[in-house]
């Protein structure tokens, strides 16, 4: 069963707390960084992304950039823009984004829980992306990335939360500059706190990582060189309900045609699919129906009948566009590697596809159907790992409001 506890935040005073908190780590490269964190001085990004704090030509995993990262955490502490807790809490998180709201619980999971597998994943991790990480918490000695979980529903902490969000202030209670709603409350009652431990521990046998296989990954690789640190045998998390999630389509745009002309393209296509003409964009609205934008046309692709696998992963329809256009037809085998093809994620909408192929820059895209919260964990519950780039989180948590200490 999953093991979860609370912690004790290092968190920004809630005058500031707009202006700390910032978007994760890894949606922003170092000049989107400098650029969101100017004029801010109070940015998370110069403790997540200290290179923002350095000369341009300083190598982003130089140590020169963890160790920038640790003094200005040191400076925002002794400036009392950050405070720790003085009680273990867990805390209410609530994202609201397009008038859709998404509540999860921030805790600490346990490290053994990762390696035993009652911490499901669904994707592999990158060596070089989980030594960053890797770095940059053994050099603070903090968690600044949350990991983006799920879990199957739990009336009786649906009822909890609920409750308490009800019936008491929020920490903090802020839009973003992006238009996202961030609200936290603290959960501080011994009698509540023990009372949620206690459910998780005895209803839900096991959480899901939805979005943060690298800061999950990095984080349990870190406890095993703490050995001396109880905090570090804990991971930052925040845990949402299945029924709070949404995913957004992971759509796809490739460069060229792989010799084909649009006409035996298309030719080759009615092999697998039914194909319609579509006087508009087309966002698919059911599994195994796809957009194929080409030469200024919207097209609808729908699967036929035994064209693919039924098993967790050869259902999906990142793997059935796989299969049968990718690899088959244009030429792309592995799409980690290959540079022709490219991610959009579903948040940018069908206007970006649209707008890549119309520039000449790419000449075919992709629209997908969303992956669902229930193909996620039956991809995870039978040890598979899903294709590159199946889904899509939005809104993501912030960094910075509430940080893990682990030394």
């Amino acid at each position: 069963m999953a093991i979860i506890n609370p912690f004790k935040a290092l968190r920004p005073n809630p005058q500031q707390a707009a202006a700390v908190a910032s978007r994760p780590y890894d949606v922003l490269n170092r000049q989107e960084a400098i650029a969101e964190a100017k004029g801010n001085p109070l940015s998370f990004l110069h403790i997540t992304k200290a290179e923002i704090d350095l000369a341009d030509n300083v190598d982003l995993h130089s140590p020169e950039v963890y160790e920038k990262a640790k003094s200005n955490l040191e400076q925002f502490i002794a400036d009392n823009i950050l405070f720790t807790e003085t009680r273990d809490c867990y805390y209410i998180y609530k994202l609201v984004m397009d008038g859709r709201s998404q509540t999860g619980l921030v805790c600490v999971s346990a490290v053994d829980d990762y390696f035993n597998d009652v911490i499901k994943k669904h994707e592999y991790t990158r060596p070089e992306k989980e030594k960053d990480r890797i770095d940059h918490m053994k050099t603070i000695l903090a968690q600044t990335g949350n990991v983006f979980m799920a879990y199957n529903n739990v009336p009786e902490l649906d009822q909890l939360i609920d409750a308490w969000k009800a019936e008491h202030n929020p920490l903090y209670d802020f839009v973003a500059d992006d238009g996202i709603g961030h609200t936290i409350w603290s959960v501080n009652e011994s009698q509540m706190v023990e009372t949620i431990t206690t459910l998780f521990a005895e209803k839900v046998p096991a959480t899901y990582i939805a979005d943060g296989h690298h800061r999950a990954a990095s984080a349990a690789k870190v406890s095993k060189s703490l050995p001396g640190s109880d905090e570090a045998r804990y991971f930052l998390t925040t845990i949402f309900p299945a029924s709070e999630l949404a995913i957004l389509d992971y759509n796809r745009v490739v460069k060229d045609l792989n010799g084909h002309k649009p006409e035996s393209l298309i030719a080759a296509l009615q092999e697998d699919f039914t194909i319609t003409l579509s006087p508009e964009p087309v966002k698919p609205a059911r599994l195994h129906e796809f957009g194929m934008y080409l030469d200024k046309q919207w097209y609808i692709l729908t699967s036929r009948p035994n064209t693919y696998s039924t098993d967790p992963v050869g259902v999906l329809d990142v793997s059935i566009l796989s299969q049968n256009v990718l690899d088959k037809l244009l030429g792309i085998k592995d799409q980690r590697t290959d540079s022709r093809i490219d991610f959009v994620g579903g948040i940018r909408g069908l206007q970006e596809l649209v707008k890549r192929v119309d520039s000449g820059e790419m000449k075919i895209a992709f629209s997908f159907y969303p992956v669902t919260i229930r193909q996620l964990f039956d991809i995870a519950d039978s040890g598979n790992v899903m294709p590159p780039k199946s889904t899509w989180f939005e809104p993501k948590l912030r960094d910075g409001l509430l940080t893990h200490v682990i030394g």
